[in-house]
Protein backbone atom coordinates (compact mmCIF):
# COMPACT_ATOMS: atom_id res chain seq x y z
CA UNK A 1 0.00 0.00 0.00
CA UNK A 2 1.43 3.24 -1.02
CA UNK A 3 0.99 6.84 1.14
CA UNK A 4 -0.13 9.32 -0.74
CA UNK A 5 0.67 12.85 -0.45
CA UNK A 6 -0.15 16.31 -2.60
CA UNK A 7 2.82 18.44 -4.30
CA UNK A 8 2.57 22.22 -4.18
CA UNK A 9 1.58 22.11 -8.56
CA UNK A 10 -1.23 19.29 -7.41
CA UNK A 11 0.38 16.41 -7.87
CA UNK A 12 -1.13 13.33 -6.21
CA UNK A 13 1.23 10.71 -5.86
CA UNK A 14 2.12 8.40 -3.13
CA UNK A 15 5.58 8.96 -0.98
CA UNK A 16 7.80 6.42 -2.82
CA UNK A 17 7.68 8.29 -6.57
CA UNK A 18 10.43 6.12 -7.57
CA UNK A 19 7.47 3.18 -8.01
CA UNK A 20 4.42 4.80 -9.16
CA UNK A 21 3.22 8.38 -10.51
CA UNK A 22 -0.08 9.56 -10.79
CA UNK A 23 -1.30 12.64 -12.33
CA UNK A 24 -4.82 13.83 -11.09
CA UNK A 25 -6.11 17.49 -11.85
CA UNK A 26 -8.58 19.53 -13.77
CA UNK A 27 -7.49 23.07 -13.61
CA UNK A 28 -3.86 23.82 -14.12
CA UNK A 29 -1.90 25.18 -11.24
CA UNK A 30 0.84 27.55 -11.91
CA UNK A 31 3.61 28.08 -9.13
CA UNK A 32 4.42 31.71 -10.91
CA UNK A 33 8.03 31.74 -8.70
CA UNK A 34 8.82 28.19 -10.51
CA UNK A 35 7.98 30.02 -13.61
CA UNK A 36 10.26 32.71 -13.04
CA UNK A 37 13.33 29.94 -12.23
CA UNK A 38 12.67 28.23 -15.73
CA UNK A 39 12.15 31.68 -17.43
CA UNK A 40 16.02 33.12 -16.22
CA UNK A 41 17.20 30.59 -17.54
CA UNK A 42 17.90 27.90 -14.67
CA UNK A 43 18.27 24.24 -15.38
CA UNK A 44 15.57 22.19 -13.71
CA UNK A 45 18.60 20.74 -11.12
CA UNK A 46 19.35 24.35 -10.47
CA UNK A 47 16.06 25.06 -10.01
CA UNK A 48 15.15 22.23 -7.44
CA UNK A 49 18.11 23.71 -5.75
CA UNK A 50 16.73 26.90 -5.47
CA UNK A 51 13.32 26.03 -4.37
CA UNK A 52 15.27 23.91 -1.60
CA UNK A 53 16.72 26.85 -0.11
CA UNK A 54 13.18 28.65 0.59
CA UNK A 55 12.03 26.05 3.11
CA UNK A 56 9.76 24.41 0.72
CA UNK A 57 10.73 21.02 1.74
CA UNK A 58 10.39 21.94 5.93
CA UNK A 59 7.11 24.56 5.13
CA UNK A 60 5.57 21.39 2.92
CA UNK A 61 6.20 18.20 4.44
CA UNK A 62 7.47 16.82 1.31
CA UNK A 63 10.74 15.35 0.46
CA UNK A 64 13.47 16.38 -2.29
CA UNK A 65 12.23 13.62 -4.55
CA UNK A 66 8.43 14.79 -4.30
CA UNK A 67 10.75 18.13 -4.99
CA UNK A 68 12.22 17.29 -7.89
CA UNK A 69 9.20 15.45 -9.34
CA UNK A 70 7.08 19.01 -9.04
CA UNK A 71 10.25 21.06 -10.68
CA UNK A 72 10.63 18.40 -13.62
CA UNK A 73 6.80 18.68 -14.40
CA UNK A 74 6.83 22.36 -13.77
CA UNK A 75 9.47 22.26 -16.64
CA UNK A 76 7.82 20.01 -18.89
CA UNK A 77 4.83 22.37 -18.90
CA UNK A 78 6.49 25.36 -19.43
CA UNK A 79 8.07 23.60 -22.85
CA UNK A 80 5.43 22.76 -23.75
CA UNK A 81 3.59 25.72 -23.98
CA UNK A 82 6.52 27.64 -25.02
CA UNK A 83 5.90 27.41 -28.59
CA UNK A 84 2.30 28.88 -27.68
CA UNK A 85 3.66 31.86 -25.62
CA UNK A 86 5.10 32.63 -28.99
CA UNK A 87 1.58 33.70 -30.42
CA UNK A 88 0.28 34.70 -26.73
CA UNK A 89 -3.83 34.69 -28.46
CA UNK A 90 -3.70 30.90 -29.23
CA UNK A 91 -3.17 30.22 -25.44
CA UNK A 92 -6.92 30.77 -24.71
CA UNK A 93 -7.68 28.07 -27.37
CA UNK A 94 -4.57 25.66 -26.75
CA UNK A 95 -6.41 22.36 -25.58
CA UNK A 96 -3.46 21.09 -23.89
CA UNK A 97 -3.99 22.70 -20.43
CA UNK A 98 -6.96 23.88 -18.86
CA UNK A 99 -5.26 27.39 -17.67
CA UNK A 100 -7.23 30.41 -15.96
CA UNK A 101 -7.61 33.38 -17.93
CA UNK A 102 -5.37 35.44 -15.05
CA UNK A 103 -3.32 32.80 -14.88
CA UNK A 104 -2.49 33.01 -18.83
CA UNK A 105 -1.99 36.69 -18.52
CA UNK A 106 0.23 36.11 -15.72
CA UNK A 107 2.19 33.51 -18.26
CA UNK A 108 2.40 35.79 -20.96
CA UNK A 109 3.53 38.99 -19.06
CA UNK A 110 6.51 37.49 -17.23
CA UNK A 111 7.64 35.41 -20.91
CA UNK A 112 7.97 38.68 -22.48
CA UNK A 113 9.19 40.81 -19.66
CA UNK A 114 12.89 41.36 -20.36
CA UNK A 115 16.24 42.22 -17.83
CA UNK A 116 17.01 46.23 -18.48
CA UNK A 117 20.72 45.21 -18.78
CA UNK A 118 20.24 42.73 -21.57
CA UNK A 119 17.89 45.28 -23.49
CA UNK A 120 20.76 47.88 -22.74
CA UNK A 121 23.15 46.04 -24.57
CA UNK A 122 20.90 45.32 -27.56
CA UNK A 123 19.06 48.70 -27.92
CA UNK A 124 20.12 49.88 -31.40
CA UNK A 125 21.56 46.77 -32.66
CA UNK A 126 19.81 44.79 -35.69
CA UNK A 127 17.97 42.04 -34.16
CA UNK A 128 20.12 39.41 -36.70
CA UNK A 129 21.13 36.02 -36.56
CA UNK A 130 24.88 37.47 -36.15
CA UNK A 131 24.24 39.46 -32.64
CA UNK A 132 22.24 36.46 -31.48
CA UNK A 133 25.05 34.70 -31.65
CA UNK A 134 27.01 37.55 -29.41
CA UNK A 135 24.65 37.00 -26.79
CA UNK A 136 27.49 34.57 -24.66
CA UNK A 137 29.43 38.47 -24.34
CA UNK A 138 26.20 40.05 -22.88
CA UNK A 139 24.97 37.03 -21.06
CA UNK A 140 29.08 37.16 -19.19
CA UNK A 141 28.55 41.08 -18.96
CA UNK A 142 25.03 41.05 -17.25
CA UNK A 143 25.70 37.69 -15.38
CA UNK A 144 22.10 36.93 -16.73
CA UNK A 145 21.87 33.29 -17.91
CA UNK A 146 22.44 32.62 -21.72
CA UNK A 147 19.34 30.50 -22.59
CA UNK A 148 17.21 33.67 -20.80
CA UNK A 149 19.42 36.15 -22.90
CA UNK A 150 18.12 34.25 -25.96
CA UNK A 151 14.68 34.24 -24.95
CA UNK A 152 14.65 37.59 -24.91
CA UNK A 153 16.40 38.52 -27.70
CA UNK A 154 14.24 36.35 -29.73
CA UNK A 155 11.00 38.40 -27.99
CA UNK A 156 12.62 41.47 -29.34
CA UNK A 157 12.76 39.80 -32.77
CA UNK A 158 9.60 38.13 -32.84
CA UNK A 159 7.54 41.61 -31.57
CA UNK A 160 9.69 44.10 -34.35
CA UNK A 161 8.62 41.45 -36.88
CA UNK A 162 5.21 41.86 -36.38
CA UNK A 163 4.68 45.34 -36.35
CA UNK A 164 7.74 46.53 -38.01
CA UNK A 165 5.41 47.48 -41.13
CA UNK A 166 1.60 47.58 -39.35
CA UNK A 167 -0.20 50.87 -39.59
CA UNK A 168 -1.86 52.30 -36.08
CA UNK A 169 -0.70 52.81 -33.08
CA UNK A 170 2.42 51.10 -32.26
CA UNK A 171 1.23 50.53 -28.60
CA UNK A 172 -1.80 49.22 -29.07
CA UNK A 173 -0.77 47.05 -32.25
CA UNK A 174 2.18 45.18 -29.73
CA UNK A 175 -0.60 45.18 -26.81
CA UNK A 176 -3.19 43.52 -29.40
CA UNK A 177 -0.46 41.04 -31.05
CA UNK A 178 1.31 39.82 -27.45
CA UNK A 179 -2.12 40.61 -25.08
CA UNK A 180 0.56 42.28 -22.93
CA UNK A 181 -0.01 45.29 -20.75
CA UNK A 182 0.07 48.79 -21.78
CA UNK A 183 3.58 49.63 -19.70
CA UNK A 184 5.74 46.87 -21.15
CA UNK A 185 4.12 47.34 -24.84
CA UNK A 186 5.43 51.07 -24.48
CA UNK A 187 8.78 49.58 -23.62
CA UNK A 188 8.89 47.13 -26.68
CA UNK A 189 7.59 49.87 -28.75
CA UNK A 190 10.60 51.43 -27.83
CA UNK A 191 12.91 48.79 -29.19
CA UNK A 192 10.84 48.62 -32.50
CA UNK A 193 11.04 52.42 -32.85
CA UNK A 194 14.94 52.22 -32.40
CA UNK A 195 15.92 49.42 -34.35
CA UNK A 196 13.19 50.40 -37.19
CA UNK A 197 14.82 53.94 -37.24
CA UNK A 198 18.29 52.75 -36.55
CA UNK A 199 19.20 54.81 -33.60
CA UNK A 200 22.84 54.31 -32.78
CA UNK A 201 22.62 54.19 -28.63
CA UNK A 202 25.29 52.21 -28.10
CA UNK A 203 28.34 55.12 -28.53
CA UNK A 204 30.33 55.74 -25.30
CA UNK A 205 29.14 59.04 -24.20
CA UNK A 206 25.38 57.38 -23.92
CA UNK A 207 26.18 54.47 -22.07
CA UNK A 208 25.28 56.25 -18.59
CA UNK A 209 21.68 56.60 -19.97
CA UNK A 210 19.39 53.67 -18.59
CA UNK A 211 16.42 51.93 -20.41
CA UNK A 212 13.62 54.24 -19.22
CA UNK A 213 15.67 57.22 -20.25
CA UNK A 214 15.45 55.68 -23.88
CA UNK A 215 11.63 55.16 -23.94
CA UNK A 216 10.99 58.28 -22.32
CA UNK A 217 12.33 59.41 -25.67
CA UNK A 218 11.00 57.06 -28.19
CA UNK A 219 7.72 58.27 -26.78
CA UNK A 220 8.17 61.84 -27.14
CA UNK A 221 9.30 61.18 -31.15
CA UNK A 222 6.68 59.00 -31.59
CA UNK A 223 3.95 61.06 -30.72
CA UNK A 224 5.76 63.93 -32.39
CA UNK A 225 7.67 62.95 -34.76
CA UNK A 226 6.07 60.10 -37.27
CA UNK A 227 3.70 60.19 -39.74
CA UNK A 228 0.92 59.40 -37.53
CA UNK A 229 1.36 62.52 -34.85
CA UNK A 230 0.24 64.72 -37.65
CA UNK A 231 -2.12 63.17 -39.74
CA UNK A 232 -4.80 60.43 -38.12
CA UNK A 233 -5.55 59.24 -41.81
CA UNK A 234 -2.05 57.95 -42.09
CA UNK A 235 -0.68 56.18 -38.91
CA UNK A 236 2.14 54.74 -39.12
CA UNK A 237 4.02 55.40 -35.29
CA UNK A 238 7.15 53.23 -36.31
CA UNK A 239 8.88 55.68 -39.17
CA UNK A 240 9.54 58.84 -38.63
CA UNK A 241 8.01 61.73 -40.56
CA UNK A 242 10.27 61.54 -43.91
CA UNK A 243 8.49 64.94 -45.01
CA UNK A 244 9.40 66.33 -41.74
CA UNK A 245 13.02 65.23 -41.96
CA UNK A 246 13.29 67.15 -45.03
CA UNK A 247 11.76 70.11 -43.97
CA UNK A 248 14.14 70.21 -41.09
CA UNK A 249 17.04 70.55 -43.25
CA UNK A 250 16.29 74.35 -43.61
CA UNK A 251 16.93 74.67 -40.19
CA UNK A 252 20.16 74.17 -41.47
CA UNK A 253 20.72 78.17 -42.23
CA UNK A 254 21.12 78.29 -38.38
CA UNK A 255 24.45 77.17 -39.07
CA UNK A 256 25.14 80.51 -41.75
CA UNK A 257 28.26 82.20 -39.53
CA UNK A 258 26.02 85.35 -40.19
CA UNK A 259 22.91 83.98 -38.48
CA UNK A 260 24.32 81.60 -35.84
CA UNK A 261 26.13 84.78 -34.21
CA UNK A 262 22.54 86.97 -34.32
CA UNK A 263 21.12 83.74 -32.65
CA UNK A 264 24.29 83.70 -29.98
CA UNK A 265 23.88 87.12 -29.31
CA UNK A 266 19.92 86.82 -29.00
CA UNK A 267 19.90 84.12 -26.75
CA UNK A 268 23.04 85.50 -24.66
CA UNK A 269 21.07 88.72 -24.05
CA UNK A 270 17.69 87.05 -22.85
CA UNK A 271 19.81 84.94 -20.43
CA UNK A 272 22.58 86.81 -19.10
CA UNK A 273 20.31 87.49 -15.82
CA UNK A 274 19.19 84.19 -15.18
CA UNK A 275 22.23 82.34 -14.76
CA UNK A 276 25.36 82.75 -12.66
CA UNK A 277 28.39 84.55 -14.41
CA UNK A 278 30.36 81.39 -14.46
CA UNK A 279 27.30 79.19 -16.05
CA UNK A 280 26.70 82.36 -18.57
CA UNK A 281 30.19 82.37 -19.56
CA UNK A 282 30.34 78.82 -20.43
CA UNK A 283 27.43 78.98 -22.23
CA UNK A 284 28.72 81.99 -24.34
CA UNK A 285 31.51 80.12 -25.36
CA UNK A 286 29.90 76.74 -26.23
CA UNK A 287 26.43 76.25 -27.60
CA UNK A 288 26.75 72.82 -27.35
CA UNK A 289 24.13 70.43 -25.01
CA UNK A 290 24.82 67.57 -22.70
CA UNK A 291 28.34 66.78 -22.12
CA UNK A 292 29.93 70.54 -22.23
CA UNK A 293 26.92 71.47 -19.77
CA UNK A 294 27.50 68.34 -17.14
CA UNK A 295 30.96 68.59 -17.49
CA UNK A 296 30.90 72.52 -15.93
CA UNK A 297 28.00 71.79 -13.80
CA UNK A 298 24.79 73.33 -15.45
CA UNK A 299 21.65 72.40 -13.60
CA UNK A 300 18.51 71.30 -14.94
CA UNK A 301 16.91 74.69 -14.61
CA UNK A 302 20.26 76.43 -16.42
CA UNK A 303 19.76 74.17 -18.98
CA UNK A 304 15.57 73.94 -19.39
CA UNK A 305 16.11 78.31 -19.43
CA UNK A 306 18.87 77.77 -22.03
CA UNK A 307 16.67 75.55 -24.42
CA UNK A 308 13.64 77.53 -24.01
CA UNK A 309 16.00 80.84 -25.01
CA UNK A 310 17.27 78.97 -27.78
CA UNK A 311 14.19 77.87 -29.28
CA UNK A 312 12.33 81.05 -29.24
CA UNK A 313 15.11 83.58 -29.77
CA UNK A 314 14.73 82.11 -33.32
CA UNK A 315 11.52 84.69 -33.86
CA UNK A 316 13.87 87.76 -33.70
CA UNK A 317 15.94 86.21 -36.72
CA UNK A 318 14.49 87.92 -40.04
CA UNK A 319 14.74 84.48 -42.01
CA UNK A 320 12.36 83.22 -39.77
CA UNK A 321 9.90 86.12 -38.86
CA UNK A 322 9.75 86.17 -43.21
CA UNK A 323 9.16 82.18 -43.34
CA UNK A 324 6.63 81.01 -40.94
CA UNK A 325 6.59 77.11 -41.80
CA UNK A 326 9.96 77.41 -41.31
CA UNK A 327 9.03 78.53 -37.57
CA UNK A 328 6.70 75.63 -37.38
CA UNK A 329 9.56 73.28 -38.37
CA UNK A 330 12.20 74.40 -35.60
CA UNK A 331 9.58 74.16 -33.25
CA UNK A 332 8.45 70.75 -33.87
CA UNK A 333 11.79 69.16 -33.69
CA UNK A 334 13.07 71.65 -30.64
CA UNK A 335 9.73 70.35 -28.21
CA UNK A 336 10.55 67.43 -28.54
CA UNK A 337 14.34 67.65 -28.66
CA UNK A 338 14.24 69.47 -25.48
CA UNK A 339 12.19 66.86 -23.39
CA UNK A 340 14.58 64.24 -24.58
CA UNK A 341 17.29 66.66 -23.52
CA UNK A 342 16.31 66.97 -20.32
CA UNK A 343 15.21 63.69 -19.42
CA UNK A 344 18.72 62.66 -20.36
CA UNK A 345 20.38 65.25 -18.41
CA UNK A 346 21.21 63.77 -15.21
CA UNK A 347 24.33 61.34 -13.95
Amino acid sequence: MYTWGISSAGILAPANMSDINVFVGNTSYIDPEVYQLWLDGLSATDAVYARQHTGILRKTGATRDMLQYDTLDYYRTFSMLEKILHHPPQIANQMLLQIPPSTQKMLIEKYYEFDFPVLREILGKKLSSKNRKDLDDISEKTSIKLKSCRRQFDNFKRVFKVVEDMEGPIVKNIQSHFLISERLAKQYAAIVFFANNRFDTGKKRLQYLTVPDFTHCADEMIANWTVGSIDSKVDIDADIDRDFLQELRDTKILLDKDISDIHRNVVCSALQDKMSEKVYVDMESNFKIIDPCRQTGWTSENVRNFLEIYKTSCKQIEVFKRQPRLLRIWERYMDTLTRCILRMYHS
